[in-house]
């Protein structure tokens, strides 16, 4: 499957998690995952009769699933034109990183020992690496979402887990902005590691302020790259009038 085709032929693999008795909620599921793993591009249409296809599902259900990941930010409707992945503001960074900042530095915050679910947490980071040794750097952007996901599940909440996993999704968009994605996922997963390190020794104070630095760097990357493009696009306009 390639990205630029929205990842819709390849979403007949997942017709098997969805039955007859399939609802809208488990096909925002199914999309909701291929955005988090950057199967879909910000700004590309959604075909309703290919993706229905792909996944063996009435207009009416996916319609329904369309809306409930339009009310999580995730697309958007364009009266006419229809359904588009969603494409995000500078404000949308910043207030991810906000969210971000509140589970995850708190769900690490309160580490005494190494938590029940470090082997999956550990799996993310070990999925890293081989990502990065064969140079798949779409699957290392996926492995390090998954990490923070898991940093989050340490919290044992299913509410949080579930938040967690609409932000995932929105963070995807906002990675598609970085035009190297190699010299942006790269550097993070060792310091990945590093935090893995204090989780599995129970130390949740250096966890956190290792994870807080962390993000703080990776917002502010983000940040400039949607200013630099607000910039281009500001002189492109420029130029158009002139």
């Amino acid at each position: 499957m390639t990205i630029e085709d929205g990842g819709s032929r390849d979403l007949a693999a997942d017709r098997s998690l969805l039955d007859r008795t399939s609802t809208a909620e488990r096909v925002a599921d199914v999309l909701r995952t291929r955005i988090a793993e950057g199967y879909f591009l910000p700004g590309a249409r959604l075909s309703e009769p290919d993706i229905g296809t792909a996944l063996g599902v009435s207009r009416n259900t996916l319609r329904e699933a369309f809306r409930l990941l339009t009310h999580e930010r995730l697309l958007s409707h364009e009266l006419n034109r229809g359904v588009f992945v969603r494409e995000l503001t500078e404000a949308d960074v910043i207030d991810l990183y906000r969210v971000r900042k509140l589970i995850e530095c708190s769900a690490v915050r309160r580490i005494t020992e190494k938590p029940p679910t470090f082997a999956r947490l550990a799996r993310t980071v070990a999925d890293g690496d081989v990502a990065r040794d064969n140079g798949r750097w779409q699957d290392l952007g996926t492995a390090n979402i998954r990490f923070h996901a898991e940093l989050a599940e340490i919290s044992g909440s299913e509410r949080i887990k579930e938040l967690m996993e609409g932000v995932c999704a929105e963070l995807r968009l906002a990675f598609h902005m970085m035009a190297d994605p190699r010299r942006f996922y790269e550097p993070y997963l060792k310091r990945n590691h590093q935090i893995l390190d204090r989780v599995e020794a129970g130390d949740g104070a250096g966890a956190e302020a290792l994870l807080e630095e962390y993000l703080d760097d990776a917002e502010q990357q983000l940040v400039g790259a949607f200013r630099e493009r607000a910039a281009r696009a500001a002189a492109e306009a420029e130029r158009t009038k002139q």
